[in-house]
């Protein structure tokens, strides 16, 4: 399974972006997916994950401000970020809950202040 995320890019402090992360076989439904960040020069952190029946769970640090959300039949997981701040920049990632498959190459979140 090849997951591809995209959507990243360059926005003003208080901007939106909405990422989005594909797999490449219709596996999403088995899954609980979480959202990974990797900020500059730290560990990968999960920031989200969304459960098989929709349950969301949220980092603290993106509490009220990033929605993830799932489309199982277009094999799809989404990630709004609003209000984002410096301190959201890093190549983010989908993955498996217990992260289950290879990473991929990440989307690149750049939040200019």
């Amino acid at each position: 399974v090849q997951l591809q995320a995209s959507g990243g890019g360059l926005v003003q402090a208080g901007g939106s972006l909405r990422v989005s992360c594909a797999a490449s076989r219709s596996i999403f439904g088995r899954y609980a997916w979480g959202w990974y960040r990797q900020a500059p020069g730290k560990q990968r952190e999960m920031v989200a994950y969304i459960t098989t029946a929709g349950g969301t769970n949220y980092a603290d640090s993106v509490k009220g401000r990033f929605t993830i959300s799932r489309a199982d039949a277009k094999n799809t997981v989404y990630l709004q970020m609003n209000s984002l701040k410096p301190e959201d920049i890093g190549v983010y990632y989908c993955n498996t809950y217990q992260p289950t498959f290879g990473w991929g190459r990440g989307t690149q979140v750049t939040v200019s202040s």
